[in-house]
């Protein structure tokens, strides 16, 4: 989990870049949340990629956490 602080801009108006990643043991991304310049706040999950909802990083977080938890129990 890396969140870097930056200059506001009309790509990341927030001021902040992100990338949380859940990485399996083979090392292939399993599930992660990024906002690459370019393409917004995203999901990504498996070879899918999707738009995700930004709030704010702590719920960000929150939910990557949820998600990580419920992929490890076999539930997502």
């Amino acid at each position: 989990m890396k969140v870097w602080k930056v200059p506001p801009s009309p790509r990341m108006p927030e001021g902040l870049k992100y990338s949380f990643v859940y990485i399996d043991g083979d090392g292939n991304r399993v599930l992660g949340y990024d906002n690459a310049e370019g393409k917004g706040h995203h999901r990504h999950e498996g070879g899918r990629e999707t738009p995700a909802r930004f709030i704010d990083v702590d719920d960000l977080l929150e939910r990557f956490k949820k998600e990580v938890m419920e992929l490890r129990r076999g539930k997502l």
